[in-house]
C-alpha cells in the first residue's frame, strides 16, 4: 500500500505527487527507453518513444510481481523539454492507461543526450509491492 504525502496548506501537484511513503519490496526499475524488447526504435516520435518506454517500465515491474500501482518513484530523462511539453496530452492519455494514477513522485530532467544516439526519453522507476 502507498500513500501520497500532501504536507499541510500544500496545493496538490497536477501530475505527481510530492512524496510517497510505502513498505515492502522494493524493486528499482532501471532508465528504459522508447524501444522494443528486440532493442529496435520504432519511431523517432516523442511521444510514441515515451509511450513505449513506460510500457517497458510496467513489463520489468511485472518480471518482479508488481502491478501498476506499485509504482513510487519515477524520473524522466528528456533531450527537449520542448518537445516533451509538446506531447503531454498523448503521453498523459498512455499514462492514465498504463500506469493509472499520478500519486508517484515524480521528477522531469532536460539532458544533453541519452547514451543511444536515437532515444529521446529514458524512465528510470521504482515499485514498493506490499507484502
Amino acid at each position: 500500500m502507498k500513500q501520497a504525502l500532501l504536507p499541510a496548506g500544500w496545493i496538490k501537484p497536477r501530475g505527481y505527487a510530492n512524496g510517497v511513503a510505502a513498505r515492502g519490496t522494493q524493486v528499482f526499475i532501471a532508465g528504459q527507453i522508447g524501444w522494443d524488447e528486440q532493442a529496435k526504435f520504432q519511431t523517432a516520435d516523442f511521444a510514441a518513444q515515451a509511450i513505449q518506454a513506460l510500457k517497458n517500465v510496467v513489463a520489468v515491474l511485472h518480471e518482479a510481481g508488481g502491478k501498476r500501482e506499485h509504482l513510487v518513484r519515477m524520473t524522466w530523462y528528456v533531450t527537449d523539454k520542448r518537445e516533451y511539453l509538446a506531447a503531454l496530452k498523448d503521453i498523459g492519455r498512455a499514462f492514465r492507461e498504463l500506469i493509472g494514477d499520478y500519486d508517484i513522485a515524480m521528477s522531469a530532467v532536460q539532458v544533453v543526450a541519452l547514451i543511444e544516439d536515437e532515444a529521446k526519453v529514458e524512465i528510470e522507476a521504482t515499485a514498493v509491492i506490499p507484502q
